[in-house]
């Protein structure tokens, strides 16, 4: 099995980069993961509580239970992973997402890269590399469009935890990379070079089954 991390910052375009992937082999053969629905679940605190937790922190992430699912996928057996619900900041209790043991995953997130014991569970690691007004952009409109926040919310956020939080782990854990792709889905020579790496890999496989 091979395992892909994208990381990069909020609105970069990791999910772009890897729904090219997937859609260049095939969805039957890609086990697509997204860090968000590993939003450790608070169901003990109250809605303005949770509204209060800081979501960019690497911390805020159940990564102990992403790597228990990864090495279940390594070893061949399907995973149940959890649903997050952005709008009321917790998990679904009544979904969950099933993983199947493809030959290729990839898991895209703003911390896939931060966390040791996650990184060493990663065969190709990736970060997608944006220009700050671009990725803030992209922000704005999938939190007002998609998540239901104000402008206002987004804007208090961006500032008090999104910036900070990705100039202290985020950035700095580009250099794990083994791949950098600059401008995200807009690098058509990036996405290329990841496409044709875990093609070659299905081909290997294939070869030595």
């Amino acid at each position: 099995m091979l395992i892909i991390g994208i990381a990069g910052g909020t609105g970069s375009g990791k999910t772009t980069v890897a729904r090219s992937v997937i859609d260049h082999h095939g969805s039957d053969k890609v086990t697509f993961i997204s860090q968000d629905n590993y939003y450790k679940d608070h169901p003990h605190l109250t809605m303005a509580e949770r509204e209060q937790l800081n979501y960019d922190h690497p911390l805020v992430f159940d990564n102990d239970l992403l790597i228990e699912h990864l090495k279940l996928l390594k070893s061949g057996q399907a995973a149940d992973a959890p649903v997050y619900d952005f709008t009321n900041h917790a998990r679904f209790k009544d979904r969950t997402e099933k993983l199947m043991p493809y030959n290729i995953v990839i898991i895209e997130g703003l911390h896939v890269l931060s966390d040791e014991n996650l990184r060493a569970m990663l065969d190709i690691k990736v970060f997608v590399d944006t220009d700050p007004d671009v990725r803030i952009l992209r922000r704005v409109l999938r939190d007002i469009e998609e998540r239901g926040r104000s402008i206002k919310s987004v804007h208090d956020q961006y500032l008090q935890t999104v910036k900070p939080m990705h100039e202290a782990f985020i950035e700095p854990s580009k250099k794990y990379a083994d791949i950098i792709i600059p401008e995200g889905g807009q690098n058509e020579v990036g996405i290329m070079l990841l496409s044709v790496l875990t093609e070659k890999f299905l081909n290997e496989k294939s070869t030595t089954e």
